[in-house]
């Protein structure tokens, strides 16, 4: 098929759009710097520089590639973390989240694109109510992060409606996926917040990668959370983070102190936060992950 990647020079992106060539899709795929596009030729892919921001842009680009397919994977994240001003650190995600999907799927109509996939998140985001781990039928927490968790329930909201599939990849590890969390973790600024219970979903960028391309070739739809087999409280994940990153343990700092210090989304996270199942996606995507657990991956990623 002809694939488009929006966000293909992501994080996501540059493991993704080589799979998707690997399986003989023709794929054209944006970055929004034209120093990225030997990049993606060097990928396989058609490179196209395209602001995710700007309709006339977006619309362009689209009508250009005629695609059957397209992949929403624009994200802005980089940099350290930081949780405390959580959706300033979001600002231009939320934006490509909301107004960047509108103008795809507005492209998408426009050009007769038949099918749609879009990014969204599921990590520690479940609603805090119930159990520990979340299926596709329990909603998101509407409290968990402001003007984030608005932008992430209007994405989901416009794709399916659109007949698309929405992913919700877990949190990021792999190939320059945790560097920053890293150096936090060895420099002792990336504390276990209260009693730790708070639950999050990993996977592997890899994994995510071979999730999508099973979406896009099946044209699933719907939600699928796209996790692994293991959603882990942060006094399990953390601490084996850090050893397997030759760190000294993390340190404990109770949720009263944190929350001036680190922001409520960094206390929900450790305290409250809900993991993911991934049994929808295993059972109607026929996915098998390479890494089952962030066990595996974050010792191979970190040795």
């Amino acid at each position: 098929m002809r694939v488009f990647v929006a966000g293909g020079a992501g994080m996501l992106g540059r493991r993704l759009v080589p799979q998707l060539v690997a399986r003989g899709h023709e794929v054209t795929a944006t970055t929004t710097s034209a120093s990225r596009l030997g990049l993606l030729e060097q990928m396989g892919a058609e490179a196209v520089v395209m602001d995710g921001l700007d309709a006339i842009s977006v619309g362009e680009a689209v009508a250009q590639a005629r695609p059957e397919v397209i992949v929403h994977q624009m994200t802005a994240i980089s940099g350290k973390p930081d949780f405390k001003n959580f959706d300033r650190w979001f600002a231009t995600t939320n934006r490509l989240r909301s107004e960047g999907t509108d103008h795809l799927l507005a492209a998408a109509e426009a050009t007769g694109v038949s099918y749609f996939v879009a990014q969204s998140y599921a990590s520690w985001n479940g609603i805090r109510q119930g159990g520990w781990v979340k299926t596709e039928e329990d909603p998101l927490d509407p409290t968990s992060t402001g003007e984030g968790a608005a932008a992430i329930r209007h994405l989901e909201d416009v794709v399916v409606k659109a007949g698309g599939a929405v992913l919700r990849y877990g949190a990021f590890y792999g190939p320059g996926a945790t560097d920053d969390q890293v150096e936090l973790v060895r420099k002792r600024q990336y504390p276990l917040v209260g009693d730790g219970a708070g639950h999050s979903s990993w996977v592997h960028l890899d994994d995510a990668a071979s999730a999508t391309v099973l979406a896009v070739e099946l044209k699933a739809r719907g939600v699928f959370n796209i996790v692994d087999d293991e959603p882990a409280p942060a006094r399990e994940w953390l601490p084996y983070l850090a050893a397997c990153a030759g760190a000294k343990p993390p340190m404990r700092v109770p949720a009263w102190l944190a929350r001036p210090l680190a922001g409520q989304v960094a206390v929900t996270m450790m305290t409250e936060g809900r993991g993911f199942s991934n049994a929808k996606a295993k059972r109607e995507l026929g996915w098998r992950l390479r890494y089952p657990s962030w066990r595996q991956g974050f010792k191979e990623g970190l040795a």
